[in-house]
């Protein structure tokens, strides 16, 4: 009995040791106080991605700020969707009141998890739909910050060739690659359009293959979108001295080495979103709601790269600045549907 006791006691301790190392706590409130809601984030990427999973990881700090003392964080990087439930189960053991699985390849997870503990808050997204009494989700109307995007490849290109790497062509991602197709379209009707897609969110070789790809077929801006952007990227980077532009989908990435291409980005603002779930938590609604993020609501941020001054002052910066301005007066106005690939 004494061995299977100690036997048991191992498992514990490796276990308890397999999720320390994937998780981490960042300025903890002081949790006796009942007005504390404890938020816990599950990511398949890293929290310094420049990209998809750094947007939420930093709007969760934002809304920390915006809330002093409201809202107690971890977090859980490199989890695929079999490991996460793991993760999760460890964080609702510990009393946790949200937790985000952030990606829409965690929705099965989320809505198991979410029948088995009606009593905490989960929320996934990108989505749409309107999830369980106690699922959160929120969809990035991204169509509006492609647009933007667009609008300055367009403007951007000599040779009327742009290169879009997308990761898979569904949610935000596909709404982001057609609003920037509208947006080039709006200014440029003669260039081309090199889409693909690398077939996963998190797969930097495969994007930074798809990039040189379409460089050597003569593509001089290229986007991307996802955390598989930032492969993308480094392979525009290849070409310091050459006039081969990127424009992206998180201001993140105008601050990193390769920041030297990008002429401008936008970002998910999700300190908004995580306010907004904190607002309806403390008002007794746990979910079945969905959160849009737009411009108009203050859902995305957007900025030129002040380095690259010389490449979007005039006619670049007065189009774009436009634009946003009717984007934040009024959300909902970009028809991305319209886009048909098998036209451009």
């Amino acid at each position: 009995m004494k061995k299977l006791l100690t036997i048991l006691f191992c498992f514990a301790l490796v276990g308890g040791s397999l999720f320390a190392a994937g998780a981490t706590e960042t300025a903890p409130a002081t949790t006796a106080d009942s007005n504390v809601i404890k938020v816990a984030l599950i990511v398949e990427s890293t929290v310094d991605d420049k990209g998809w999973a750094q947007a939420m990881h930093d709007g969760i700090l934002a809304a920390q700020k915006a809330l002093p003392g409201r809202i107690e964080y971890s977090y859980s990087e490199k989890m695929n969707p079999v490991d996460a439930g793991s993760a999760a189960r460890q964080y609702v053991a510990q009393g946790y009141n949200l937790i985000i699985a952030h990606g829409a390849q965690f929705k099965n997870l989320v809505m198991e998890m979410a029948e088995e503990y009606p009593d905490v808050s989960f929320a996934y997204g990108t989505s749409a739909d309107v999830g369980p009494a106690n699922v959160f989700t929120y969809m990035p109307e991204s169509e509006e910050t492609g647009y933007l995007s667009g609008i300055i490849a367009g403007m951007t290109t000599k040779k009327n060739i742009i290169g879009l790497v997308g990761p898979v062509d569904a949610g935000d991602a596909a709404r982001y690659n057609r609003g920037f197709v509208l947006g080039v379209q709006a200014v440029n009707a003669k260039a081309k359009i090199m889409i693909a897609h690398s077939g996963s969110f998190s797969d930097y070789v495969k994007a930074g293959e798809i990039a040189q790809t379409q460089i050597k077929s003569g593509a001089d801006v290229l986007t991307g979108s996802a955390q598989q952007a930032l492969g993308a990227l480094r392979s525009v980077a290849d070409y310091p001295d050459q006039d081969i532009w990127w424009v992206g989908q998180d201001t993140a990435q105008i601050n990193i080495p390769e920041g030297s291409k990008v002429i401008a980005a936008s970002s998910y603002n999700y300190a908004s979103v995580i306010e907004g779930m904190v607002a309806k938590i403390d008002a007794g609604t746990l979910g079945g709601v969905v959160i849009p993020m737009n411009f108009s609501n203050g859902g995305f941020i957007f900025m030129f790269n002040p380095a690259l001054k010389n490449m979007y002052t005039g006619a670049i910066e007065t189009k774009v600045n436009e634009v946003l301005a009717s984007l934040k007066a009024k959300s909902g106005t970009i028809n991305y549907t319209s886009v048909d690939y098998s036209k451009l």
